[in-house]
């Protein structure tokens, strides 16, 4: 006999998209001669989906998975069922409640900002199928059904993104999200194909016991399949190097950027959590994966520095993050990886649709600083003073270089943040006082850090499958290449504020246009698939023409 949280979880859980769905197919003519009541409905219908997702989280009670399948059909070739499952699990619960708050949140700024337009309703109805289409793919607990829902948002966002016909810059740049999107789309659909061939089924729920019963290497055709799984979820993602058309969507409506940056784009690191049981058997597709998104956020974290647009910044910051959150789950920390998405979805929301009072804090005045005066001995002494706090609150957790070196290596990168913070306490403020409460901040701040993993790793237990082995030579290799990277870029980040312009205008520059990688990505795939597009490209940003006589 089911109990009434068996009998609940289900019907709220479906509730959530499908109140969406239902108001997006509403005829768009009809929805622009009833732009207001369509704004209000849609809002309305956004803060059930949320509500219905928290009672969901609730009657769940983060107490196992299940699944429930509503329809299914055999496929040729032994592959497996094409069925229409719910698929519940904490994962599921956690990214459901996330992006109906998040996507209630944008529909109501969208009901003032959009207030007046001609096409207020066409914006409501695709507003309503983007949120119902990313929601129907976290719930998906068949393989096939999440690839439909993943093709779908994807052309959903695609009405989002050009929702301003007349800007080329915003059609150019939903063009190559286009074109990144179908190379993606495909390389999902053939992994799953590989999927199905080796294990025969297409439910996640199967792929995590049959991955988890696995004894020995990983059989040739998953290998592959998880190597698709990485170019997939880079290119959904945002990554190295068709990252440009993350930075040029900001020409699209400012909720539409919120959404996009704060969710959507979120769903590579969603797709490499969701199959962490076949990604953890293959070093060889999470090394690679955890190398491009380093190579990502190094370059986007150099350029956001010279952008001078708080939305094109935003868009950098973006793309850093993703490459983060990505490494993160090549260096099999999605605990980690969950918890640096749900911070960043509610961080990055909040950013985009208060960029216009950004600008009020850039002109406010700043506490002065000993800014031209950099002393390197300083530098030394507070990363090792954070290095020496990382280590020491890291143990405190039972986290060692030898145990969880990756997790030790990110935990060194939340030590050279607290570095920085101590220097500019230090600058600022000279008085012993002001010295001590930068340490007890910074202590804070990595006992945080510590204590929210291991929230998110017992709240992520039995959901995602972890790698057989914590530690090794690669794992090690790997950690102090991110290390090195990472101080690196402090490095750099010094040269470019406190170096004399005479030395640093060359370098700026060529930062500030993107290192142009993005031109020449943008003229090939013109040549390939050319741009609906007529005329010249367009240049509003710099990643589209350089600058400086280049």
């Amino acid at each position: 006999m089911q109990t009434l949280s068996g009998l609940l979880t289900p019907i709220l859980v479906l509730s959530a998209p499908l109140a969406l769905l239902l108001v997006g197919l509403l005829p768009t003519g009809w929805a622009n001669q009833r732009a207001r009541f369509m704004a209000r409905l849609n809002g309305t219908i956004a803060w059930f989906s949320c509500i219905s997702a928290l009672l969901s989280a609730a009657t769940h009670s983060f107490d196992g998975t299940r699944a429930w399948t509503l329809y299914a059909i055999d496929l040729p070739g032994n592959i497996g069922a094409f069925s229409i499952t719910a698929y519940v699990n904490n994962v599921t619960v956690i990214m459901l409640v996330l992006v109906s708050f998040v996507g209630a949140v944008v529909t109501r700024y969208s009901r003032n900002y959009l207030d007046g337009d001609s096409n207020q309703g066409r914006f409501h109805k695709w507003l309503s199928l983007t949120l119902g289409t990313i929601l129907t793919l976290i719930i998906s607990g068949n393989m096939l059904m999440f690839w439909l829902a993943w093709i779908a948002n994807s052309l959903c966002l695609h009405q989002l993104l050009t929702f301003y016909r007349e800007r080329r810059a915003a059609q150019l740049a939903a063009h190559k999200k286009f074109i990144a999107n179908r190379i993606s789309d495909l390389s999902h659909l053939t992994a799953i194909v590989l999927i199905g061939s080796n294990l025969h089924s297409l439910e996640y729920s199967d792929m995590f016991r049959s991955m988890a019963a696995l004894q020995g290497p990983l059989p040739l055709a998953l290998q592959w399949a998880s190597l698709l799984i990485v170019l997939s979820a880079v290119l959904k993602s945002a990554q190295f190097p068709l990252h440009g058309w993350l930075i040029q969507v900001v020409e699209a409506p400012t909720p539409v950027s919120a959404l996009l940056h704060a969710g959507i784009v979120n769903a590579g690191a969603f797709l490499i959590i969701r199959m962490s049981p076949i990604m953890s058997h293959s070093a060889i597709a999470l090394g690679t994966l955890a190398v491009i998104g380093l190579v990502t956020l190094a370059l986007a974290s150099l350029v956001m520095l010279t952008q001078t647009s708080i939305k094109v910044s935003l868009a950098w910051s973006t793309t850093a993050q993703m490459g983060f959150m990505l490494m993160e789950c090549g260096l099999g920390l999605y605990s980690l990886a969950m918890m640096h998405l749900v911070a960043h979805s509610l961080y990055k929301a909040h950013a985009f649709l208060a960029s216009g009072s950004g600008v009020d804090a850039f002109r406010a005045p700043t506490m002065p600083g000993n800014h031209g005066n950099f002393k390197f001995w300083r530098m030394a002494i507070a990363l090792i003073t954070g290095g020496g706090m990382t280590v020491g609150v890291g143990s405190v957790f039972g986290i060692t270089l030898q145990s969880q070196p990756a997790l030790m290596a990110t935990g060194a990168v939340v030590a050279i943040a607290m570095s920085q913070l101590l220097l500019q306490t230090v600058s600022v403020m000279n008085s012993g006082i002001f010295v001590l409460r930068g340490l007890g901040l910074s202590a804070v701040v990595c006992t945080a850090y510590f204590s929210l993993h291991a929230l998110f790793e017992m709240a992520l237990q039995g959901s995602v499958l972890p790698l057989q082995s914590a530690a090794g030579p690669f794992q090690n290799a790997l950690a102090a290449l991110i290390v090195g990277i990472f101080l690196m870029l402090l490095m750099l980040q010094k040269v470019l504020k406190y170096a004399p312009a005479s030395l640093v205008g060359g370098l700026y520059m060529h930062l500030y246009n993107g290192l142009y990688i993005d031109v020449y990505i943008t003229r090939l795939l013109q040549r390939i698939w050319p741009s609906p597009v007529s005329g010249s490209l367009p240049t509003p940003f710099a990643a589209e023409k350089p600058q400086g006589g280049g």
